[in-house]
């Protein structure tokens, strides 16, 4: 089915409404269900004729040119689910989502996995730790499905969640897998509460191909917070760090004439919030409310590699800001036909000028 497009509302994640057959969500990562990381379908789509034509994901290089740049979000992920049990017995699973300044995160509540909207006040979580709900999370004039909390631990983060957290997952998912199956070859730093997805099917040897024909890549880090499959939420904020030699590298390629593909929509998002008005990129450091949709001019990429996203995501919104509606309306309707799969050990999509 296509998207239902609603012309009048192109801002609005509620404009992007189409049906998604269970069969379609990827429970098992490629490696396991087929021979590789990068063993996975990619639906090319060019803006310039609005065109989609059905390829392998290891048959990126050749869709690339020389002096392309690729670039991709270094972000890990932690293992971000946790069981938290009320003073009353009630046991919830809190998803921590984005840690904030002054030491406060915003978490998600779970029961059952449902969105959990009463607050607990205290829960008590594994190994002598406990967090703290203070108050709703609100984006403007609108309450979010989030929580402000703090968290108290007795060792350092990273150490707790390895060592009490879980991966964060949703509804459809198949057997439970490790944490590192929710990594890209890519992550240097934690600090994602759901993984940068988009990256996660290059292996290596596709790096090294690519490196070979002449493309580049250079890294940002967005952590990304919890992207559960709630209807019509705008993006949280979420902390960044564009480097100096990332934006170098950027503005070179766009001058030389050459493309820069956004590995992932929270590329797009780091790299949109330090673009200037003239389309240069600025390093920057911090957190980032920027909301991308058709509406905006996307300033400082000419293509993007993403994944297959729920109906009336967010995400959405960016895929039609780079691609224009008709690639966006197309390519879904051919992955819909042709059964890509969905989420983070699903098909991708790459859109192309």
């Amino acid at each position: 089915m296509m998207p239902a497009i609603a012309l009048d509302v192109p801002s609005s994640a509620a404009a992007y409404e189409f049906n998604l057959p269970d069969e379609l969500i990827a429970v098992d990562p490629p490696e396991i269900r087929a021979t590789g990381r990068d063993d996975v379908r990619l639906l090319v789509a060019r803006r310039s004729t609005e065109d989609v034509s059905h390829r392998r994901f290891a048959e990126l290089p050749d869709l690339l040119e020389p002096g392309d740049l690729l670039v991709i979000n270094t972000s890990g992920t932690f293992p971000a689910a946790l069981d938290g049990v009320a003073d009353d017995g009630t046991t919830l699973q809190v998803h921590l989502s984005t840690h904030l300044p002054g030491d406060l995160w915003t978490v998600e509540l779970r029961r059952d996995g449902e969105p959990f909207s009463q607050s607990p006040g205290r829960l008590a979580l594994p190994g002598a730790a406990h967090v703290h709900i203070h108050a709703p999370y609100v984006r403007g004039r609108h309450r979010a499905r989030l929580w402000l909390a703090s968290l108290h631990l007795d060792t350092a983060l990273e150490e707790y969640l390895f060592e009490y957290g879980r991966p964060i997952t949703y509804g459809a998912a198949g057997r439970r897998w490790g944490i590192d199956r929710y990594q890209t070859i890519f992550a240097t730093s934690y600090g994602s509460a759901e993984m940068p997805s988009a990256g996660r099917a290059f292996s290596p040897e596709l790096v090294t191909r690519l490196v070979s024909r002449g493309v580049g890549v250079a890294p940002i880090v967005l952590h990304a917070g919890v992207s559960s499959p709630e209807f019509d939420e705008p993006p949280y904020e979420e902390q960044y760090s564009v480097p100096a030699s990332t934006a170098t590298a950027v503005n070179s390629v766009r001058a030389a004439g050459g493309r820069v593909i956004a590995v992932g929509t929270t590329v797009v998002r780091a790299l949109q919030t330090v673009t200037d008005a003239s389309g240069v990129v600025h390093p920057a450091s911090g957190w980032t409310e920027e909301v991308v949709g058709p509406k905006d001019s996307v300033r400082s990429i000419d293509g993007l590699l993403t994944g297959w996203h729920e109906p009336r995501a967010s995400h959405l919104m960016i895929v039609e800001a780079v691609g224009g509606q008709a690639v966006l309306a197309r390519s879904y309707k051919g992955a819909l036909e042709n059964r890509y799969l969905w989420h983070e050990f699903g098909d991708l999509h790459l859109v192309l000028p």
